[in-house]
């Protein structure tokens, strides 16, 4: 009996968000901000491999293929750049929690 290959990868999406989930909402305060810092630095990385897949342009292959490559490189950009500025806003928030407020 063999597992299709769409069930499989489901259910590894479906664990990474639970796994996630717990991850991120049983952090400490403290270590919020280092963990953003990490999460931005991976999303940099997404966006370099995102502008790669922008710049698809095989010759020889279907123009369908790198449409959709394209839309989905294009959104992938789009993702990733609203999680590092998300990112530096939490951690601004949060680097002001930690400073001495004036009288």
């Amino acid at each position: 009996m063999d597992i299709e290959p769409i069930i499989y990868l489901l259910s590894i999406f479906v664990l990474a968000v639970f796994v996630g989930y717990y991850v991120v909402w049983s952090v400490t305060p403290a270590l919020h901000t280092p963990l953003m810092s990490v999460t931005n630095a991976i999303s940099s990385v997404i966006i370099v491999g995102a502008l790669i897949a922008l710049g698809v342009d095989d010759g020889g292959a279907d123009a369908v293929q790198n449409s959709v490559a394209r839309w989905l490189g294009f959104g992938a950009v789009v993702l990733a750049a609203i999680n590092i500025f998300g990112g530096f806003l939490v951690t601004q928030r949060m680097l002001a929690m930690y400073r001495k407020k004036d009288k």
